[in-house]
């Protein structure tokens, strides 16, 4: 079928298709369904006042423009963001590859051993050239790591109670901004000062952060600090340049208890901020200390090494307000591009590339001392201060007209960094800025102390893959173990795995919006500004917001920057005792511990017995808080899975009441169109991006969460120590590092909008909200939904009860997620909301076909219990206890079960035409936690 226009290809079912749906539904067309679902009193009056759709090649043709405005120059600006080259083979086959991009958080582990495989390695580079023992999967970005690695500090010197935190004055300004809006709402003291001078014992403080090598280049040996620091108490963290770390001592060599950073110039674009994977590596004793995920070594129940998400305890949904961080989201995809890079090059590579960098920096300070300037360092690895003085001026328009950005500093200072892609005709064009000249210089070999001496990278893995075609290989045989939206339908509740449209994600990569370095002059970036105009402006149409903050570069960070820009106006408002946060206690874990690091105090309301909120309970808490309620956080459409018709009465309590409406809008893709936040009575809301405006799920991130506030919140929205403008008149300090989080990554969701328009993206809705509606009827009278709307239906996606299946049959939901791999399928959600439960979500991409593919499925499975109560299969040894099958299960010489291969492994004819293999047999997660270890085997 020709497909018209880009809802055609973005929308799975085809009209016909539409018209079966319904009838199996009993309806006549969308509208009546909407009308069924969704509150009257909710719906949108007019259309959304969106630009007409645009097609793709028109679409592409603007953000062509967009990227061409924005002007290459050649960025020196250093301050944790470099050049980098990306090679070939990882551009190719991992950024713009959907079977990577499009894969889901590796949950379930026997699907994603490929991807946890590369998270490994990442974990294992990091901890060679740290020092440390055990390393994160990646957090957002050095700004927030860094934050992070402050709170855990604080977690781990139980004896010392002192609530301060010191900040070297040579830290990243972006750096020193994020820890200090996190300090702030936790009400913690920072102190920012030069850590030669500070005194451990005349002001106790709990942790101290420095910046190895400094934000100015400068190399310093921080034995004696770190020395001083232990005797007073306090956790020494070190944000760190791991390339500079092949080349000099590793922080955990000389005192540092923490290290963090980013590992963006380890062939991740800078993309005007993001997104880029950071790190935090620690000790292994502090691992259940650390924020972020942890990628263990476990075994299979054939007794074979296999990977997993370890430490399951730390994740937020289970620790709630007690969680050691709001963190459910990391940066894999990024991560993965980082960890290959160190792959292909090994540390011979890096090395030589590093010295390189270190040997192009010292050629332009000897050029520069040869000229008569003066140059701060006399160790340094890419950056160098040099005393330009009244020259300055001169020298940095000189730089301008050359194509080139410098970092101006006080008084006549300029700092520049140079990174893998200057050559040598770039640093006689930085000296011709000065007026200098090239001259011959022999490099220095680094002094005892800061050289590292200890060696890196060990692994085999590190030193395989020279060759492209043996890296071509590798990342293929990966790849091929991972099942993703290439392979089949991920139906996850609340993630919205949709399509990710090749002709949205094709601009990521564009030198125009790929090479920006997001502190360059304003003048530079206008094809930037012109999209995250565009972009917030559609946002704030699309849900009935004054304003919109691109910054949150997570749904979690959305809700933290929510927060606080309520917290923020309660002050203004001379209300600082207005923080207690109600939380329904079917909210997903990151919003009770995102209030409680927004300084909240988290109050839970209770559910009735069909998942809405409370509404009696809510009235009595708000009452009773009212001299404190800072603010209500509220899923809509609910947590589970319909629009609740209480809304505006919940909403018009907690204002009654003094409080503010935070809505999370991880469901938002059941309303685009139809209805708008803002209207409902919400202040702000945070929109995930990579959910409802297909931003892909990169196998656990990148993400963006930007929030959306009204009138009366926008002076407050989140700005920038560096690049000016950048939220409110009263805005709180930074959340993320980067001004606009993760800009690289906006033109997916720009081209989403561009290309549906209002009628597409109403389209869509109503098609995700068909689509889920039509899974819940076919498999009616094989599961019980458990939530319905008050005309018994749900919104964008349901949840199944399997809880009975534990008596009837000795089957758990982790028994049937495991079968739906044999399938050829990701299982849904497990256990979320409610424990027992599958929460399926199809999205509006699927087709028909897919879905009921998906459906047989799901009913095969019940089948297959049903024979368990029945006594036709065993209660011990069945089909689904067993899942998955992997080919070496139904291959091996021996079978002692009491079903057959073929049951095991092709239990439907579609096996026939495609078989997905999981990689390995059912994961022993147990086992991994009690014998953590984040170094693969040698032979794996």
């Amino acid at each position: 079928m020709w497909a018209k226009d880009f809802a055609d290809r973005h929308i799975g079912p085809r009209g016909g298709d539409i018209e079966q749906m319904l009838s199996t539904l009993g309806l006549g067309s969308l509208d009546e369904l909407i009308s069924k679902v969704i509150p009257a009193d909710i719906r949108r009056d007019a259309p959304l006042n969106l630009p007409a759709a645009l097609s793709e090649v028109e679409a592409l043709d603007r953000l062509r423009t967009m990227a061409d405005a924005n002007k290459q120059f050649r960025n020196y600006l250093g301050m944790g963001y470099h050049g980098t080259i990306t090679p070939g083979v990882i551009l190719r086959n991992v950024l713009e590859n959907p079977a990577w991009y499009t894969a889901y958080t590796p949950y379930q582990a026997e699907i994603a051993q490929g991807r946890l495989e590369a998270l490994v390695v990442f974990e294992m580079m990091v901890q060679d050239l740290t020092g440390f023992e055990i390393s994160n999967a990646s957090l957002l970005d050095e700004g927030t790591a860094a934050a992070e690695a402050m709170t855990m500090a604080k977690r781990m010197v139980k004896k010392n109670k002192s609530e301060t935190f010191f900040v070297a004055h040579d830290c990243h300004p972006q750096t020193i901004s994020v820890v200090k809006t996190r300090a702030e709402a936790l009400g913690w003291e920072v102190i920012v000062g030069d850590p030669s001078a500070f005194d451990f014992s005349a002001q106790q403080v709990f942790g101290a952060l420095l910046q190895y090598p400094t934000t100015y280049g400068d190399i310093e040996d921080y034995r004696d600090f770190a020395a001083a620091a232990h005797d007073g108490g306090a956790v020494v963290i070190a944000a760190t340049d791991l390339l500079a770390l092949t080349l000099i001592e590793p922080p955990a060599a000389w005192g540092a208890d923490i290290a963090i950073g980013s590992t963006q110039r380890f062939g991740v674009p800078m993309g005007f901020g993001g997104p880029h994977a950071a790190y935090l590596a620690s000790s292994t004793k502090h691992a259940r200390k650390m924020a972020g995920r942890i990628i263990g070594v476990s075994r299979d129940s054939d007794g074979k090494p296999a990977l997993r998400m370890s430490l399951g305890t730390r994740e937020q949904h289970i620790r709630r307000a007690k969680a050691t961080s709001n963190v459910c989201t990391a940066q894999v995809l990024l991560a993965v591009i980082a960890a290959m890079y160190a792959v292909y090059h090994g540390p011979q590579g890096l090395r030589r590339i590093a010295e390189t960098v270190r040997g192009r920096t010292a050629a332009l300070a000897a050029g520069l001392k040869a000229a008569g300037f003066a140059v701060k360092q006399d160790v340094f690895f890419d950056t160098i201060v040099v005393h330009a003085e009244a020259k300055a001026h001169e020298v940095m328009t000189a730089a301008v007209e050359r194509g080139i950005n410098l970092r101006r500093l006080q008084g006549g200072d300029i700092a520049i960094n140079f990174d893998e892609t200057v050559t040598e005709q770039d640093v006689a064009d930085v000296l011709a800025c000065f007026g200098a000249e090239p001259v011959a210089v022999e490099v220095a070999e680094l002094p005892q102390g800061v050289a590292r001496t200890s060696d890196f990278m060990t692994h085999p893995v590190f030193h395989r893959y020279r060759s492209e075609t043996d890296m071509l290989r590798y990342l293929y045989r990966l790849q091929s173990k991972d099942l993703s939206l290439t392979s089949a339908m991920i139906p996850l509740g609340s993630c919205t795995m949709k399509l990710n449209a090749t002709s949205e994600m094709e601009p990521v990569t564009w030198p125009g919006f790929a090479n920006m370095h997001p502190f360059a002059p304003a003048d530079q970036v206008g094809g930037y500004h012109q999209l995250l105009d565009e972009l917030a402006q559609w946002l704030s149409e699309i849900t009935g917001f004054a304003q919109v903050s691109l910054q949150p570069n997570a749904g979690s960070q959305g809700e933290y920057a929510g927060l606080l820009v309520i917290r923020a106006f309660h002050e203004a408002q001379g209300n600082d005792h207005r923080n207690i946060c109600i939380i329904p206690t079917s909210a997903h874990g990151t919003n009770p511990a995102s209030a409680v690091m927004a300084g909240m105090k988290v109050v839970e309301v209770a559910c009735d017995d069909q998942g809405n909120i409370d509404v009696d309970d809510l009235r009595a808490k708000a009452e009773k808080h009212a001299d404190n309620l800072g603010a209500l956080m509220v899923t809509y459409p609910s947590t589970h899975g319909v629009f609740e018709e209480s809304i505006r009465e919940i909403c018009q309590i907690v204002h009654d009441n003094g409080g503010q409406v935070y809505m999370d809008g991880a469901n938002l893709n059941a309303m685009v169109g139809l209805c708008t936040p803002g209207e409902i009575g919400a202040d702000v809301c945070h929109l995930n991006l990579h959910k409802t405006f297909a931003i892909p799920h990169g196998g656990g991130g990148p993400g963006m969460g930007p929030i959306g506030v009204a009138a009366h919140l926008a002076p407050f929205l989140p700005g920038h120590p560096v690049v000016l403008g950048v939220g409110g008149e009263a805005a709180i300090g930074p959340i993320s590092a980067g001004p606009w989080g993760s800009p690289s990554i906006l033109p997916i969701s720009w081209a989403y909008i561009a290309m549906l328009g209002t009628s597409g993206l109403e389209r869509s809705t109503k098609q995700a909200i068909l689509n889920a509606n039509y899974i819940a009827k076919r498999l009616e009278g094989h599961f019980d939904v458990l939530y319905t709307g008050t005309h018994g239906f749900v919104a964008h996606e349901c949840i199944l009860d399997c809880r009975m299946f534990k008596d009837t049959a000795g089957i758990e939901v982790d028994d049937i997620a495991k079968r739906l791999m044999d399938y050829g399928f990701h299982g849904p959600t497990m256990s979320w909301p409610v424990s027992g439960t599958l929460m399926v979500e199809p999205t509006e991409s699927e087709s028909k076909a897919e879905i009921d593919r998906f459906c047989d499925a799901m009913i095969a499975i019940r089948n297959e219990i049903r024979a368990i109560e029945a006594g036709e299969a065993d209660r011990e040894d069945n089909v689904l206890r067993n899942a998955p099958h992997t080919a070496f299960n139904v291959t091996s010489g021996d079978w002692a079960h009491p079903y057959s291969r073929h049951q095991a492994a092709y239990p439907s004819e579609h096996q026939l035409i495609y078989k997905f293999w999981p990689s390995c047999s059912r994961v022993d997660n147990a086992w991994g936690d009690k014998n953590l270890t984040t170094v693969l085997p040698e032979t794996f």
